[in-house]
Parts: structure tokens; sequence; C-alpha cells
């Protein structure tokens, strides 16, 4: 298969356009709710790990209920979660740099955090967590 075949076979579907509409959902919970969390825990990065973990837990549920539809199951939940590790570092590394080294507020890490590893974390949530090819 030629790489443009493959760019098309796993990115022009349905299931990504499905995953990005997850996505932006998932993008509103997790920087609403590691806003919300800064309100209780003083530590931004700290506040950004838990709405990032809180809002992964909804991400799960949307993606088995809409995007690869799958009946829910404890071993499918820690799959995904897995599947998201790569995100996660990407995401906090982004936190770092933009909050705090470049200084700019919270919420904008968190939205710019939110927007890179989306082709990354599909492929592994839809082969890894889901087992689809």
């Amino acid at each position: 298969m030629r790489f443009t075949d493959n760019l098309r076979h796993h990115f022009l579907t349905k299931e990504f356009l499905l995953f990005l509409i997850v996505g932006c959902v998932n993008t509103f919970n997790g920087t609403f709710l590691s806003w919300l969390y800064a309100f209780v825990i003083p530590n931004h990065n700290v506040a950004f790990n838990c709405g990032y973990l809180t809002s992964n837990v909804i991400a799960y549920w949307l993606n088995s209920t809409f995007v690869f539809p799958e009946p829910l199951s404890w071993a499918r939940l820690v799959k995904f979660s897995v599947s998201y590790i790569p995100n996660y570092i990407i995401q906090n590394v982004i936190v770092l740099l933009v909050y705090n080294w470049l200084g700019f507020p919270p919420v904008v890490s968190y939205l710019a955090a939110a927007v890179l590893g989306v082709p990354v974390t599909f492929l592994f949530v839809k082969i890894f967590a889901f087992g689809r090819k």
C-alpha cells in the first residue's frame, strides 16, 4: 500500500471525523476541567494532569459509544489509557514550554497542548485500544 493510500485509509474516514468531533469535546472537557481544578489545586501543572485524566475517562466512553462502537470494559479502558501516553507526553511538554517557560496564561497552554498529537493518538486508539487495522 502506498503512503498516500495508507493516509486515506486511516484519516479520510468517518471514524477519523468522529474521533475529531469527540476530540473537540474532549479538548473542551480537558481545558474546562483543568481550569476548574486550578481553583482548588494551586499547581497548574497538577491541575492540568487532573483535568487530562478526568477528560480521558469521558473520552473513552465517547469513543466506545460513537467512534468505535464497542461495549465498555476495564481491559479496553486500560488499552485506551495506554494509547494516550504519547499524547500525554506531548501535551505535558507543550504545557511546560507554553506556560512555564513562555509565560502564557494556563488556559492558552492547555488549548495549545490539546491541538497536538491528534493523528498519532488516533492511530494508537484505533489500532491498539479498539483493534481496528
